[in-house]
């Protein structure tokens, strides 16, 4: 357990710092740090082209090192897993977005409902879907506010 001083927020904010410093010459960014009861660290990395398993090992190794030296956890006793958010998880950051046109998307919107089309658009203020609409009787677009979007996930389609 990290000592009692150390509070739980505080770990994620060190850890959230270290990995942007990491990143910060690169096309990689943070997506989101979770840390478990048994203080097992997740951070999750998107990039603006992906990120491949080298990558990941390297910021693994680095900030590994990092937490180490910051002393949180003076016994070792904690575990570091970097790696992506994976296909199922929602998109979150204008970037994620930008790096996702031209592919299909769910999204859901506060009222709850969902729109399925091609991402070919994304921008601070809005994203523009192409959907097919019913009977092959061809394609609409859709403007979609992102203070109505809820969640958006990449659709594997095969």
């Amino acid at each position: 357990m990290p000592p009692y001083f150390v509070e739980k927020m505080d770990i994620l904010k060190l850890v959230s710092d270290k990995v942007d410093e990491l990143t910060a010459d690169s096309s990689l960014f943070l997506v989101e740090v979770k840390m478990k009861p048994t203080n097992n660290i997740k951070v999750y990395l998107d990039g603006d082209q992906g990120v491949n398993i080298e990558a990941c090992t390297k910021i693994n190794r680095a900030l590994y090192k990092m937490i180490e030296e910051a002393a949180i956890y003076p016994e070792g006793d904690f575990s570091l897993e970097v790696s992506s958010p994976g296909v199922d998880e929602p998109l979150k950051f204008l970037r994620q977005y930008v790096k996702n046109i031209g592919r299909t998307v769910e999204v859901t919107l506060a009222d709850e409902t969902k729109h399925l089309g091609v991402l070919k658009e994304a921008s601070d203020v809005q994203v523009v879907l192409e959907i097919k609409l019913p009977k092959n009787k061809g394609v609409s677009t859709v403007e979609i506010p992102f203070d109505t979007i809820t969640r958006t996930v990449v659709q594997i389609v095969f």
